[in-house]
């Protein structure tokens, strides 16, 4: 296999994905996308434009008009709408709070999976998400689909934001997998062929190893 593999890692908020996905990049000096960051992207911008994201419609017209631009260093990776930093805005509650509606809007998935295929391109990327390996792109060379237990899952997404109510954090979560699930366009589901791995038990650096043990494996790496 060719330095142009694509990895494909997968699974629900709190798995350990981002980590997972950059240091993986990082040591195998492959591009990062977060995908998970464009649909955010898409969110904030509904946000700033007044548009009710519960109403699919509305968000459906306005889906072609942000302009998002992901780059791709794991080290820095970065997200613009209409050339504005929004790295920290998308992480914001509000944010949060939105992006599973305007996620299950159909017109938005069409025209991110249109953008996220764009950036994969050639490959050499490592693509984190919930629907890479079975809806963006099924072709990837090493796909994986990380879990967690919810209480493991509630405890790192809390430390990202700074100390949040733990309760309150699972209960989010764990509402935010029903809706990803069960949506109709591109739901929440371990893609064929994905390797599972439960990262409760690891540390952030075993998942990564175990990942690139599984990619070096893929490319034939001696």
């Amino acid at each position: 296999m060719s330095s142009n593999v694509v990895v494909a890692i997968d699974g629900p908020s709190g798995s350990g994905k981002s980590s997972t996905s950059r240091g993986v990049a990082d040591r195998l000096g492959l591009r990062y996308l977060d995908t998970g960051a464009m649909f955010r992207a898409m969110t904030w911008w509904m946000l700033e434009h007044d548009v009710d994201v519960h109403d699919a419609a509305a968000v459906a017209a306005q889906a072609q008009k942000p302009d998002i631009v992901s780059g791709t260093d794991p080290l820095a990776p970065t997200i613009t709408v209409d050339g504005t930093d929004v790295a920290e805005a998308i992480r914001g509650e509000d944010v949060t709070g939105s992006v599973s509606p305007v996620s299950a809007v159909p017109e938005v998935r069409e025209r991110l999976l249109a953008l996220q295929r764009e950036v994969i391109g050639d490959g050499a990327i490592v693509v984190e998400g919930r629907d890479i390996g079975s809806v963006v792109w099924p072709q990837a060379e090493v796909k994986l689909y990380l879990t967690a237990d919810p209480a493991a899952r509630a405890m790192r997404r809390a430390a990202e934001e700074g100390g949040s109510d733990l309760a309150a954090t699972e209960q989010s979560l764990l509402a935010r997998d029903r809706i990803d699930s069960g949506r109709a366009a591109a739901p929440l589901v371990m893609a064929d062929g994905a390797h599972h791995i439960d990262t409760t038990p690891y540390t952030l650096e075993e998942v990564i190893n175990q990942v690139v043990a599984l990619v070096s494996a893929a490319r034939g790496d001696a």
